[in-house]
C-alpha cells in the first residue's frame, strides 16, 4: 500500500529501505538492495531520494553504554522535568536553544500537560550533573522548578520508529 507524505510518495520499498536502516544503516548498497529486493542502482537512487526528502535525518553510531561504561566509568543519566516561570513562546525557544547547545543534553522535549520541558542528559559524575544544573538552570531566572531523576538501569533503548501499525 502506498502512502503520500507531504507530497512524497511512498511505497512498500520506501518502507522496506527505511525500516532495514534503522535496523543497520552500515549496511552496504548491494547488501540493502538485496534485502529489499531492487536491483542496487534503484537502491541507491530510492535512499538518495529518502535523503534529500529529509526522512533521514542523519546516520549514527549507537554506542553500547554499558561496554563503554568499563572503561569510561559509569556516568549519570538523568531524566530532567522543567518548569519555566514564564511560558510565552519567546521564553520557550531562549530556554530550548540554550539547553540543545549544551552536549550533555542528549534528548530535549517540549511536554503538555505538566512540565514545559523534559530532558535526558548525562554527566560523567555527580559534580559534573552539579555544573550542568548551575549552567542550564540555576543560573536562569526563569526556570521555576527543576525535577531529576536518575537512571539505575535501561531496561530498553530503541531509536527506531515504527513503520506500519503494530499486529496484536
Amino acid at each position: 500500500m502506498a502512502q503520500y507524505y507531504d507530497e512524497l510518495f511512498l511505497d512498500a520499498v520506501d518502507l522496506a529501505l527505511l525500516e532495514k536502516l534503522q535496523d543497520d544503516a552500515s549496511l552496504s548498497n548491494q547488501d540493502l538492495a538485496a534485502l529489499v529486493h531492487v536491483s542496487p542502482p534503484t537502491c541507491l537512487r530510492r535512499v538518495k531520494r529518502l535523503r534529500d526528502a529529509g526522512l533521514i535525518e542523519r546516520q549514527i553510531a549507537i554506542l553500547d553504554s554499558a561496554r563503554l561504561a568499563t572503561l569510561l566509568g559509569h556516568g549519570l543519566q538523568a531524566i530532567i522535568e522543567i518548569t519555566l516561570d514564564r511560558q510565552g513562546d519567546e521564553e520557550q525557544q531562549a530556554f530550548e536553544a540554550r539547553v540543545v547547545r549544551d552536549d550533555a543534553v542528549q534528548q530535549c522535549y517540549r511536554v503538555s500537560p505538566g512540565p514545559d520541558f523534559v530532558l535526558v542528559v548525562h554527566a560523567a559524575d555527580m559534580p559534573g550533573y552539579l555544573a550542568l544544573a548551575q549552567r542550564l538552570f540555576t543560573s536562569d531566572s526563569n526556570v521555576r522548578n527543576v525535577k531529576a531523576f536518575f537512571s539505575v538501569k535501561r531496561a530498553k533503548f530503541q531509536p527506531k520508529i515504527p513503520l506500519a501499525p503494530a499486529r496484536g
